[in-house]
Formats: C-alpha cells, sequence, structure tokens
C-alpha cells in the first residue's frame, strides 16, 4: 500500500512539474482536451450518419465540427461590430472641452461640500483644474505606436495559440480514445479494471459539467437579452453575449457582465437629464440582479452540485484556490481539473477498502 501511494505521489508530483515548466504547451493541451470533449458528440453524430450508402469519414465530420464552431464565433464577432464602430466614432469626436464642461458641476458641488466641512484648504476650482490637468496629460501621453504594437504582438500570439489548440483538438478527435488508451497501458493488471471505471465516472461527471456550463450560458443569454430589450436598451444582444461568456469566471463573471452592460449603455445613450441617467442604471441593474438571482438560485446548484456531485463550499475553496494558482484561467479551470483528482482517489480508496485490491502486494 505505501509504494502505490509513494508512486503515485511522485508520479503526479512529475506531472506537475512537467506542466508547471512546458506552461504554454500544458494550457494548449488542457484546452484541446476540454474542446474535443465538447465536440465528440457532434463528431460522433456527423460520422454515424450515412450519404450514399457510406459512412461520412471521421476527419470530415471533425472539419464540419470545427466550422459549427466557427459559425458560432463569426456571428458572435458580427455581434460585436456595431459596437465597436460606434465606440470608435465616439473617441473620434471626443471634445476634450466638452467633457470639461459636463464634469465641471458635479465637481464643483463636491468641492464646495468639502470646503464647508473644513476637509480641504485649497480655493474653489482647484480640483476641477486638477481633473483638467490630469485629463489632458492622459490624452497627450497615449503612446499609439505601442499600443499597435502591442496589437500586433497579442493577435500572433493569438493565432498561433488556435492553430495549436485546433492541431492538438482534431487529432483528439481523429484518434478517438487514443489517449485513454495509452495511459491505460501504463496501469498493472491489477488496477486495470479499477482505472477503467474511473476513467468513465471522470468523463461522465465532465461531460454533465460541460453541459451544465453550457445550459447556464444560454439561460444567462436569453434572459439577459429579452430582459435589456425589453428595458430598451442599445445593443441587448451583444451585452448579453458578453454576460454569458464571462460568467464562464466563477463570483467575477456576472460583476463583470453588469459593469460592462452599464459602460455600454452609458457610452451610446442620449441622456437629456441626470434622472434619465438614474432610470437607465436602475433597469440595467434589476435586468443583471434577475440574471445573478436566476444563476446563483437555480443554475449554479445544478451546474456544480449536481453535475460535478460537490459541496457548495467545497467549490468555493476550489475556485479561490485556482485563482491563487493560475489567475482567472485557475477559476474557469479549477472544477474540471478537481473534479479528475477527486473522482480517481475516491474510485481508488472504494477499491482499497471493498476490493482489497492493494493487499495483492502482500502475497
Amino acid at each position: 500500500m505505501f509504494r502505490v501511494i509513494l508512486t503515485a505521489t511522485v508520479f503526479t508530483a512529475l506531472i506537475f512539474l512537467l506542466g508547471w515548466y512546458f506552461s504554454d504547451i500544458s494550457l494548449y493541451f488542457v484546452f484541446s482536451l476540454v474542446l474535443a470533449a465538447a465536440l465528440r458528440p457532434l463528431t460522433n453524430k456527423i460520422n454515424n450518419l450515412y450519404v450514399m450508402g457510406q459512412h461520412i469519414p471521421r476527419a470530415l465530420s471533425i472539419v464540419l465540427s470545427f466550422g459549427a464552431v466557427l459559425s458560432v464565433v463569426f456571428f458572435l464577432v458580427l455581434l460585436f461590430i456595431p459596437l465597436f464602430r460606434s465606440q470608435v466614432a465616439l473617441l473620434q469626436d471626443l471634445d476634450i472641452n466638452y467633457l470639461y464642461d459636463q464634469i465641471q458641476r458635479p465637481i464643483d458641488n463636491l468641492e464646495g461640500i468639502l470646503i464647508q466641512l473644513n476637509l480641504i484648504n485649497n480655493e474653489p476650482g482647484y480640483l476641477i483644474g486638477l481633473v483638467k490637468e490630469n485629463l489632458i496629460n492622459s490624452f497627450n501621453e497615449v503612446n499609439i505606436q505601442g499600443f499597435i504594437n502591442q496589437v500586433i504582438s497579442t493577435t500572433s500570439s493569438f493565432f498561433i495559440s488556435i492553430l495549436a489548440v485546433g492541431f492538438i483538438t482534431f487529432f483528439l478527435l481523429l484518434e478517438n480514445g487514443l489517449l485513454r488508451r495509452n495511459l491505460l497501458n501504463f496501469i498493472p493488471n491489477k488496477y486495470f479494471e479499477l482505472s477503467v471505471a474511473t476513467f468513465h465516472k471522470v468523463e461522465r461527471l465532465l461531460s454533465n459539467y460541460l453541459l451544465g456550463l453550457l445550459i447556464q450560458m444560454s439561460v444567462i443569454f436569453s434572459i439577459a437579452s429579452i430582459g435589456l430589450t425589453l428595458a430598451n436598451v442599445d445593443y441587448a444582444m451583444t451585452i448579453a453575449v458578453f454576460a454569458a461568456v464571462a460568467n464562464l469566471i466563477p463570483y467575477a463573471g456576472p460583476l463583470l457582465g453588469t459593469i460592462f452592460g452599464v459602460l455600454v449603455g452609458l457610452s451610446t445613450g442620449d441622456f437629456n437629464a441626470a434622472n434619465e441617467v438614474y432610470f437607465f442604471l436602475f433597469k440595467v441593474l434589476a435586468v443583471f440582479s434577475v440574471v445573478q438571482l436566476s444563476d446563483n438560485v437555480i443554475l449554479q446548484p445544478f451546474i456544480f452540485s449536481k453535475s460535478v456531485k460537490a459541496h457548495p463550499l467545497e467549490i468555493f475553496v476550489i475556485i479561490f484556490a485556482g485563482a491563487k494558482i493560475a489567475g482567472v484561467l485557475g477559476m474557469i479551470f479549477a472544477i474540471p481539473v478537481y473534479t479528475i483528482f477527486r473522482v480517481s482517489i475516491q474510485e481508488f480508496y472504494k477499491g482499497y477498502k471493498e476490493y482489497r485490491i492493494f493487499k495483492i502486494d502482500k502475497i
């Protein structure tokens, strides 16, 4: 028993060390595993179709699955193009003096209150002058060339990542079950049946988790898009898509979706009075309150507790541990990775307690 535990510990530590040293490749591989798991049902369905009495080749099925994903991504990009154009036009027409006039009155009121309370000793007009000076300096310090270089570098890295993930995912789908068979080849015969059962349980739980995330994103998109449309908010569909995708980030995602909706609405809306701004904020916050309530009361318990069979407090700790280790990506992938390790440990412990599989070493 001790030898088995020591071997498993050393093997796990080696895997983590290699994953940390080759972090980029490890991330590509993890993304590919998740994408392959999501596309495998669709690929298998297409592969089982008959055309002129013949199965559709698996390679063609994979290409068609990729085409479906790219079509969805293309549709989402189309939703963001009008918003991007409006923001560019807004920046082109930006008048610093107009912006200065818009913020002068509330700053003057705030300064008057601070002077009356003896919290500042400056002359009236000091705060607005300071704000104007900072605004001018901020616009003058914008490095256009550096920004363009950063965009080019980020775009190049992004396309390299897309090609790497696509290449790995293609072969994971083409050689269906190859990774699992190769891993099982390293397992001794006396642990073979237990390992196969563990693989099947992990695959089932991860499939349920991915399906739950898809349902969660669909419901959030539906509620947000319908609510924002009824509230007459511009770019309701775009805001809803961003909110649904951002919700993949546990706890922080809903806040990001709300902030994005408020910023888009304020930058694209036509407000003639302060009351209109307050009413707009009330509508947006009301819609996202309904989204958040639905997510916390219905969707989250269904996805996390039912699909991966883990306690909410357990999930909470694991997500923040993932954030500490790998930031946002750690929060997103914390639950799938934790599910793999938890199920593996549970199954092997069950095998030890019920079948005494580790007692063979003493014979």
